[in-house]
This record gives C-alpha cells, sequence and structure tokens, in this order.
C-alpha cells in the first residue's frame, strides 16, 4: 500500500510537514526521524512523544477497538511445520498491519493468531467506527481471495483459512500499565467486549453490537443479529454480523 508522504500526526497537531519519504526526508533520517513503527503514516517524533505521554499518565480515549483472530490456528499447528507455521503468522500480520494502517489504525498488539486494533488513536477521526469497519472488511476480503501467502499456505495444507473480527466503540484508557513488565495498551469494557465478540464471531463474521452497528449507520450495509452470550458479561449481547 501507499504510505503517506508526510508525517499525519505531525501535520494533524503541529500542521508541520514532516517528509517520510524521498529525498527531503535524507537529513532527517540521519538524526533518526523516520516512519513510526506503530503506524507507518507517522514518525517516530509522534511515536516519542505518544509513548513519554503515556509513562506521563492514562488517558481516556474515545475509540475504536477492533480484534481480528485466525481460525483453523490450532488446527494447522498440528499439521503444518513450524517455519511454514511462522510463514503463516507473518502473511496474517501482514495483511492485518496493511489493513489498519491504511485507514489510520494502530496496531497495538499481536497476541499469538489474534491482532488488536485501536482507532481514533494517537490518529484522531472523525469516522472512526466507518474505518474501523473498512478495516475489517479488508482484512477478510483477503481471505476469500485465493492468491497471496494465504491462499498459498491454505492451498497447501488442503484448509480453508478464516478470520473472524470483532468490533466495539466508546470510551476507553490508554496508558502504559504494569509494574514488573510494563505495556502501553487500551483498556476498559470496550476492550474486553470486542475481545469476546470477535471469540464469538464465525468464520468469515464480522460481528458489532448494537450501538455500534447504529452508530455505523449507512455503512453498514446488510446485516442480520442474534443474541449471543459472551464471557464475563451477565446478560446475553445482541451481535450483528455484517
Amino acid at each position: 500500500m501507499p504510505y503517506a508522504t508526510i508525517c499525519k500526526g505531525c501535520w494533524q497537531q503541529k500542521r508541520i510537514p514532516i517528509p517520510l519519504g524521498g529525498a527531503l526526508s535524507l537529513p532527517l533520517r540521519a538524526v533518526g526521524i523516520r516512519r513510526s513503527r506503530m503506524n507507518p503514516n507517522t514518525c517516530t517524533i509522534c511515536e516519542t512523544m505518544f509513548e513519554r505521554m503515556m509513562k506521563a499518565r492514562t488517558i481516556a480515549v474515545d475509540g475504536t477497538i477492533l480484534f481480528a483472530d485466525l481460525r483453523a490456528y490450532a488446527s494447522l499447528s498440528q499439521t503444518l511445520a513450524p517455519a511454514e507455521m511462522s510463514r503463516l503468522l507473518d502473511a496474517f500480520y501482514d495483511v492485518c498491519a496493511t489493513a489498519i494502517w491504511a485507514h489510520d489504525g494502530l496496531l497495538n498488539k499481536t497476541i499469538g493468531d489474534a491482532v488488536m486494533a485501536v482507532f481514533n488513536f494517537p490518529l484522531r477521526q472523525a469516522d472512526q467506527l466507518a474505518q474501523a469497519v473498512a478495516a475489517a472488511r479488508d482484512i477478510r476480503r483477503h481471505f476469500a481471495e485465493s492468491g497471496g501467502p494465504l491462499g498459498e499456505i491454505s492451498a497447501a495444507a488442503g484448509t480453508d483459512l478464516g478470520v473472524g473480527i470483532g468490533i466495539d466503540t466508546g470510551e476507553l484508557s490508554f496508558g502504559e500499565f504494569g509494574n514488573t513488565h510494563r505495556d502501553v495498551t487500551a483498556i476498559g469494557t470496550v476492550v474486553n467486549r470486542a475481545a469476546r465478540i470477535q471469540a464469538a464471531a464465525e468464520r468469515g463474521q464480522i460481528l458489532l453490537t448494537e450501538a455500534t452497528h447504529r452508530a455505523l449507520g449507512e455503512h453498514a450495509g446488510a446485516t442480520q443479529s442474534a443474541e449471543h452470550t459472551l464471557k464475563g458479561f451477565d446478560r446475553p449481547i445482541r451481535l450483528y454480523a455484517l
């Protein structure tokens, strides 16, 4: 995917055009300013400021959380060689990262065969939910295509790879948590619910809560709904499948 030519974070926050590629970026790269590892549409200036801010305090964020989980991973791990499993995870992470970054999301965590993304932080997005859904649909489309590393691995293993995705939106806390091991991440009910929604998703499904589906409006398209009992939640929750 083509990344931004200037840092979106520096431009959004300070209207400073920091070049991220080409000849103009060479002097900056010489002093350590380059694309961020969190989101290549931002730069290491944003990354450093972000990390320092998180170490200083925890902040409340109006954000959207996306969890995507690779289906059939456990069964494939029993049949594929370790090198092929590593290739599978690399391909999965690449597909997810490309889709998330294309819609200005933050790839916050890779957790085994799952990824967690945050939208509307640190880059602010007026249409954060629509962007998260667009990223989810991009991820699902890659699994439906026969070409590419995921298709090759699926064909070689004789298994249809799939992905289950859960999305929720609302207030969450972002900060650096832990004492012995410190981790910069988002926490809160929205994060927990998105993770449980993802676990409830079938292969190829993108699931949303009723409130999230309603907020998405015209971007939802055709949907179907059903009540689900999610681990850790007392009452059944109606989820909508895109």
